[in-house]
């Protein structure tokens, strides 16, 4: 990754972890969901006031260990989304979960906007998972 420092999102309360110790937590995990997100230049500010603000569905989740959003030094290229779980199947149970789509409702909401605008959507996703191999 050459030339694509990542850093995380510094002016975000994400920063604030609330005993979310993520070093020594991530011993414990098996899997990992990592999520490339494109925003439209318009819409940057607003995806990171989504995480600021974020519902904290998912920290409540069995199984979850935490997670990072990881900003780009160089503009214009996508946000990393970052979760840490114990096992896939726990992440299954939150893709499939009423918190998730809580979690997600206001972002769903802004795609749907846009759709419904005849516009290009504000963000795409691209999303996958991975089992650790090594710490």
């Amino acid at each position: 990754m050459e030339g694509r420092d990542l850093e995380s999102v510094s002016s975000c309360c994400l920063n604030e972890t609330e005993g979310n110790s993520l070093p020594s937590r991530l011993d414990a995990a098996g899997f990992v969901a990592i999520n490339t997100i494109h925003c439209k230049a318009h819409y940057t500010e607003r995806f990171e006031c989504l995480f600021c603000s974020r519902a904290k569905m998912i920290d409540k989740m069995p199984g979850f260990l935490g997670m990072n959003v990881l900003k780009s030094q160089s503009e214009g290229e996508p946000y990393l989304v970052v979760s840490y779980w114990e096992t896939e199947s726990h992440f299954q149970a939150w893709v499939g979960s009423p918190e998730f789509h809580e979690g997600h409702k206001r972002a769903f909401e802004d795609l749907r906007k846009a759709k419904e605008a005849g516009e290009e959507p504000p963000m795409t996703s691209d999303f996958r998972t991975y089992s650790v191999l090594t710490r």
